[in-house]
């Protein structure tokens, strides 16, 4: 929890629930199930955060990096990069998120940006710098750690906009799979766009319900292709706050999506999805 504002904060989120939570995911993963390896339709769910949105894209469509021939983005406005029922956002004048911001720190104002409007890509997140080697107008995303580092292109409050899909639907829909609710850490090229991320609560999904927890998953992709699967978007929209890294600096930002279905991903793990059930079944 947190964001640009004060103890009004505590207000809208219940710290009880919150830690009630967290200890719930904690007992629950000592019983979880190893989880499944190989290909499989993953179900994103809305708690899980933007974190797939901010690292595996996000990264890719700052300026500088693009500039630098190092984002898989690079020379691709006007393009198809994404599914149609995708949309992505920076927009820094969101109220009392993690990222929000009046004016950057080269003075410019904080502002909303398309960046990828229905699959097609719009544009990047600039500061001065990269908007006048570009000859464009900056999008207000020059930002510094402190006085003592030198402004760049970051991201603020970035997500997948909200789509016209019931979340649960989309599980209805999803005959075999992993539903992924919390995410964990992982690595990504931002010069291929080649991801890995840790699940930090996971489910197995049959014949469209929601079966058993499982331990261990790890979400292995390529980011303009996850982007191009997404089939199912959902109508909801659930935010996640930190810290990120870029140069040596930090600066907080917060990211989103709503529950979304890509269609097939690599799915790492040590498990077998029936594994279980089979054996048991022989001994008897």
């Amino acid at each position: 929890m947190g964001g640009v504002l004060g103890w009004e904060l505590l207000d809208q989120v219940d710290v009880e629930q919150l830690a009630r939570q967290a200890a719930k995911r904690a007992i629950q993963m000592l019983g979880a199930k190893p989880a499944p390896a190989g290909r499989m339709a993953v179900v994103m769910s809305s708690t899980a955060g933007g974190t797939m949105v901010h690292e595996a894209c996000g990264h890719g469509l700052e300026a500088d990096l693009v500039q630098k021939g190092i984002s898989v983005y690079s020379g691709k406005i006007g393009q198809e990069v994404a599914a149609r029922t995708v949309s992505v956002i920076d927009d820094s004048s969101l109220p009392g998120k993690n990222g929000t911001l009046r004016f950057d720190d080269e003075g410019s104002l904080g502002r909303k940006n398309v960046l990828i409007d229905k699959g097609v890509l719009k544009g990047y997140m600039h500061d001065r710098l990269t908007a006048q080697k570009d000859g464009v107008e900056t999008t207000g995303n020059g930002r510094r750690e402190s006085y003592q580092h030198k402004p760049i292109p970051r991201m603020t409050n970035t997500y997948i906009a909200p789509g016209e899909n019931d979340p649960e639907a989309i599980i209805r829909d999803t005959p075999h799979g992993l539903l992924v609710k919390k995410m964990g850490g992982g690595q990504v090229n931002t010069a291929t766009g080649d991801f890995v991320f840790d699940v930090q609560e996971g489910y197995i999904i049959r014949n469209g319900e929601v079966q058993y927890p499982v331990r261990g998953a790890t979400l292995t992709g390529n980011g303009p292709e996850v982007l191009k699967n997404i089939d199912m978007v959902g109508n909801d929209l659930g935010f996640a706050i930190g810290t990120c890294g870029k140069d040596g600096q930090g600066v907080p930002v917060s990211d989103a999506q709503p529950t979304m279905r890509i269609k097939c991903m690599t799915v790492g793990g040590t498990g077998s999805v029936d594994g279980p059930e089979i054996k048991r079944i022989r001994r008897n």
